[in-house]
């Protein structure tokens, strides 16, 4: 059994890997500093699994305290980082917070593992680090355009750290450039569950169509695409959580093939923000109140990715359509709002 350290663990992306990590037979320990997660999340977790994985709340831009960490738990076999600021928008407003929380915390990480011997690294690394792209569908070998915004920086810039680190250090490490995240576990006991206003769409949707939120804003309608709205590849959650952990035991293993690779995570189908509307009316059977309003700063036009790496490298593929993910993203809210009640 291998012991994995998972930062932001409580978080959207990172609960859902956490639960895929307890049922593929892997110990987790989970560090969040609970700035975007409710400590809750850890009882979700354990009804789905029956397990209660380790906690240690913490915010990793403390390295006494992350140096802390590891002599606590000298045991760690390998790291998946999902702790960050994630926020495009918020990154334009205020880059310097993004700055030091992304980049000082992944600094932090890798110091302590290079002095603790752990040499098995999962980076979540996003789509943005391709900028606005000359063609889609993007491949892994896509130039790195410049950034649109401080977020998408702060994930090139970590990029690049680990590649450095992994040539110093004998770091083996895996950057996964996952698309757009969406949707809920089957159980409906965790899901994404933003604190303040989403910056995503689909809670943004789901909240709407809840009656949390009175109208959902969409950004721009002129864009050169076919309704006139960005395109993304929507990725279920479940699927992109177990990505991470065929990406992790392939570490394990030792069947990489280069100390530092990267892979897009995604469904290969990009879908138009009017689109998702569209799906998710049909789904849930509730129309929603929304408004065209002014492009958003930072914002792509179109971006989706080609899967054909992961598939053949690492023998995954995204198994759930976009209407699945919407509906039990729906069913997710309505738990927790008891709307079925």
């Amino acid at each position: 059994m291998s012991t994995v350290l998972v930062t932001g663990g409580l978080g959207y992306i990172g609960s859902h890997t956490v639960v895929e990590l307890i049922e593929a037979g892997h110990q987790v320990i989970v560090v969040d500093d609970l700035s975007n997660a409710d400590k809750d999340v850890l009882q979700g977790i354990q009804g789905i699994t029956g397990t209660a994985p380790a906690f240690e709340m913490l915010d990793l831009r403390d390295r006494s305290g992350v140096k802390d960490l590891f002599k606590r738990h000298q045991q760690i076999d390998g790291v998946i980082h999902f702790a960050a600021s994630k926020a495009v928008g918020e990154s334009v407003e205020n880059p310097l917070l993004y700055y030091e929380n992304n980049i000082n915390s992944l600094v932090y990480l890798l110091q302590n593992c290079n002095e603790n011997g752990v040499k098995n690294f999962i980076f979540s690394s996003s789509c943005t680090v391709y900028g606005q792209p000359e063609q889609n569908p993007i491949t892994e070998d896509s130039p790195v355009q410049p950034a649109v915004s401080p977020y998408g920086n702060t994930k090139q810039i970590g990029e690049e750290i680990l590649y450095d680190s992994c040539g110093a250090y004998g770091l083996k490490c895996i950057s996964l450039r996952y698309f757009n995240p969406i949707g809920a576990h089957a159980s409906a006991q965790i899901g994404e569950l933003p604190k303040g206003v989403p910056a995503n769409l689909v809670p943004f949707i789901t909240q709407t169509a809840a009656g949390i939120r009175e109208q959902l804003a969409v950004f721009g309608d002129d864009y050169p695409t076919a309704d006139g709205s960005c395109i993304r590849d929507y990725i279920h959650v479940v699927d992109l959580a177990k990505a991470h952990v065929v990406a992790l035991e392939r570490l394990f293993q030792g069947n990489n093939t280069d100390k530092y690779e990267v892979f897009n995570i995604g469904t290969g189908q990009g879908s138009s923000v009017l689109e998702v509307i569209r799906a998710f009316e049909k789904v849930s059977g509730k129309p929603l109140n929304y408004q065209v309003v002014d492009r958003r700063p930072g914002d792509v036009i179109s971006v989706y990715a080609d899967t054909t790496k992961a598939r053949e490298v690492l023998g995954w593929h995204a198994i759930h359509s976009l209407e699945e993910a919407l509906d039990s993203a729906w069913r997710w809210e309505r738990r927790i709002r008891n709307l079925d009640r």
